[in-house]
């Protein structure tokens, strides 16, 4: 996971580098789809996931084939419908919306185009993520995701001797590569879980219907995020040009590679909640919620801390060329990440109950008011930096709304939560964050102070975390969690 992280933000310089600041703004406003399919593919694969582990927990494996089966034809069908729609919606915003310069209007609309095939493919390789996910292999995606990222630095460093446009070459090799993920996600699969052969005799029009409502309720919730960034980044395009997205989508994939350990961390623990909840055992699975909170708030915050003060400096030895407001969109939008992952827990916890169609309508209007609300301020003359401090205020409302969701769905404690949780989760990370700044404010700026930083802010977070953040229980399981993965990744590599 720190190869791949490594890998891909190498990759992003060598790609703005070849692209220009210009080019890879409008790379970020038209295949921004692509970074955020993330939220839209995540949320479906739990979809799937939930009644795979449902299946699981009851020990059914004829019902587990007909989940896989099933999902297989019912996300060809949301992916032909996803085309449809982004293929309507985007033309529409190309000829009448957006801020690109005459001469790149063709390919804009081409990478777009291609980003397009990339959604497609994506959604339809969720039931094999479901189901490698589900049988908590993490290792394969460990690999997969090197593989991916190894892949894409390729592309970046062959981009500037394209003899073509370098931008429709960039986004028409990222759709032969969703393709090849694909392809290898489904051999893989087919040899390793038996239940992942596709065979029409399993389908089951019953469960295709339930598991349709299920995961388009579960879409509509991932969809408010989408257009929630990507209105974001057209209000950003309307009011400033193509120059802003690229410092958007520089804090947008700096954010993204931050919250990797986070989400693997997530998709490991995601299982076990569902697997609780159809076993009965609703305790264990409040329980794990809550815990899963507090683990991918602390993953988060232990790369963030540094990241954040740091932020000028790792930017400028990353970057050759900084575009303007990245700093700030950079940190505003890891702190947003960071409020969010305080219930991401909660939000698992809820899909395992299965009754998400008033939650998910909810959250979704939640997540768009950040469309009004940053074109308000944008309106009223206001910095581009202002949209996410709106964006934070929302998710701190909408924190707030998945915590009474869980109490009425679950039965979860708010007061419990509060303690548990946003307690025990903030005040070792204000502590440590506290201390990590003082290199900071006496020392100039440079690499002796990043690497200081980054080892005080280390040392600190352990030690606040170990006796202000984690219950003793929680210890034991994040210690039975890494011994687990050790030995895993150990026995797996270990020679034949």
């Amino acid at each position: 996971m720190v190869v791949s992280m490594f890998i891909a933000l190498y990759a992003t310089r060598l790609v703005l580098n070849a692209l220009g600041a210009e080019d890879y703004g409008i790379f970020n406003l038209a295949a921004g789809l692509v970074a955020l399919l993330s939220f839209l593919n995540g949320a479906m694969t739990l979809a799937t996931q939930r009644y795979m582990s449902f299946s699981l927990g009851a020990g059914d494996r004829a019902q587990l084939r007909k989940v896989f089966n099933s999902g297989i034809l019912l996300h060809l069908i949301i992916g032909i419908a996803v085309v449809l729609l982004l293929e309507g919606v985007g033309m529409y915003l190309f000829s009448n919306v957006l801020r690109i310069p005459p001469e790149r209007l063709f390919a804009a609309k081409s990478i777009f185009h291609f980003m397009v095939v990339t959604a497609f493919f994506t959604i339809a390789s969720v039931p094999y993520d479901a189901i490698i996910n589900t049988n908590e292999n993490m290792l394969f995606v460990a690999v997969l995701g090197i593989i991916e990222s190894v892949a894409k630095l390729s592309l970046a460093i062959y981009l500037p001797y394209a003899f073509s446009d370098r931008l429709i070459f960039y986004g028409a090799a990222l759709a032969i590569l969703s393709v090849l993920l694909l392809i290898g996600k489904r051999i893989y699969c087919t040899r390793k879980y038996a239940e992942s052969r596709v065979r029409k005799q399993e389908l089951d029009k019953g469960l295709i219907k339930e598991m349709f409502a299920y995961a388009g309720w579960s879409a509509i919730g991932a969809s408010g995020v989408i257009a929630k960034s990507q209105g974001v980044a057209v209000i950003l395009n309307v009011f400033f040009g193509a120059v802003i997205n690229a410092a958007f989508g520089i804090a947008n994939q700096i954010n993204a590679q931050l919250t990797y350990f986070s989400v693997t961390m997530l998709q490991s623990l995601n299982p076990q909640i569902v697997k609780s909840e159809g076993s009965g055992n609703r305790k264990r699975m409040i329980q794990l919620a809550m815990m899963a909170c507090k683990f991918s708030f602390f993953l988060l915050a232990f790369f963030a801390i540094p990241a954040i003060i740091e932020m000028p400096f790792v930017l400028r030895m990353w970057l050759q060329n900084i575009p303007e407001h990245t700093v700030m969109f950079c940190r505003l939008i890891i702190t947003a990440s960071l409020i969010n992952q305080l219930s991401s827990g909660l939000q698992i916890a809820v899909h395992a109950v299965g009754r998400i169609r008033k939650y998910q309508i909810i959250i979704s209007v939640l997540l768009l008011l950040n469309l009004p609300g940053a074109w308000l301020l944008l309106h009223m003359g206001l910095p581009p930096f202002t949209v996410m401090l709106f964006a934070i205020f929302v998710e701190i409302i909408s924190c707030g709304f998945r915590a009474i969701a869980a109490r009425r769905l679950t039965g979860l404690k708010v007061s419990e939560y509060l303690f548990k949780v946003i307690w025990q989760a903030l005040v070792p990370v204000t502590l440590a964050v506290g201390i990590a700044v003082i290199p900071s404010l006496l020392m100039e700026e440079g690499f002796l102070r990043l690497l200081i930083t980054g080892l005080i802010s280390s040392l600190s977070f352990f030690i606040s975390i170990r006796y202000l953040g984690l219950t003793a229980y929680e210890q034991e399981k994040l210690e039975e969690m890494l011994e687990k993965l050790i030995t895993k990744v150990s026995t797996r590599l270990k020679p034949v």
